[in-house]
């Protein structure tokens, strides 16, 4: 199963009116698109407005269950035609980055070579998760599947719009740690970093070479996302 990151309004996600690297690649071949199904834009006329409305009542439930816990407004860029941006790091270049990040944390902890199968249940981590741990990536080591363009420090398990469980976090946040994240290994510079997205890994790359990958895919969709004041959600 594929994994793609979207930065766009959610009103624009629930509706379906984008595509993913795969889709807008075929379309732009002349090739027939296997869009998911669950994406297809809405045929009725009217539907984007109504599924704006139920997603900006899930923000007003939200905002108010967060209460005193943020010291800004939760808003964000919810119009149906925000503009969008999407990137496909893929489980693997994803998995890599998340371990590559926790093994940044346990330094005596052994970096495996290549990513585990079941790198969800990698020891270090289960460590960086373990309670009481305050993780220096927890916006990236969590579970995160939504982070919202607003700033906090911490994460929380919530209903999305559809009412599926998930972990959420904040884009502000996940950028600065990846940021730090650079700093504590890599050490590397803008050039470097910005070539790091046209280096797509083969099928027998290093996890490193994965993270790095996946690493500038996770940034540049960051700072879209922070920029034009927009969720990033993972889609799979």
């Amino acid at each position: 199963m594929a994994l793609d990151v979207y930065v766009g309004s959610l009103t624009r996600y629930y509706a379906g009116e984008w595509e993913n690297v795969a889709e807008k690649a075929a379309r732009e071949r002349g090739e027939r698109q296997n869009q998911n199904p669950a994406r297809r834009a809405p045929d009725q006329i009217g539907e984007s407005d109504r599924i704006r409305l139920r997603v900006l009542e899930w923000r007003t439930v939200l905002a108010r269950s967060l209460g005193d816990n943020i010291d800004e407004p939760l808003e964000w860029n919810e119009a149906a035609r925000a503009p969008y941006f999407t990137g496909r790091p893929g489980w693997d270049g994803f998995g890599s980055l998340v371990l590559w990040a926790a093994y940044a944390e346990h330094p005596l902890m052994s970096l495996p070579s290549a990513l585990p199968e079941e790198w969800d249940n990698d020891p270090a981590l289960i460590r960086s998760n373990a309670e009481g741990f305050r993780s220096r990536y927890s916006h990236l080591v969590r579970n995160v599947e939504l982070w919202l363009p607003c700033a906090f420090r911490f994460t929380f398990e919530g209903q999305d719009v559809d009412g599926r469980r998930i972990v959420v976090g904040s884009v502000n946040t996940l950028a600065s740690q990846l940021a730090d994240l650079n700093g504590a290994t890599w050490k590397v510079d803008e050039e470097e970093l910005s070539s790091w997205e046209r280096r797509r890994p083969g099928a027998d790359a290093t996890l490193e070479l994965r993270a790095r990958y996946a690493f500038a895919v996770m940034r540049n969709l960051a700072r879209q996302a922070l920029e034009h004041s927009l969720p990033m959600k993972l889609d799979y």
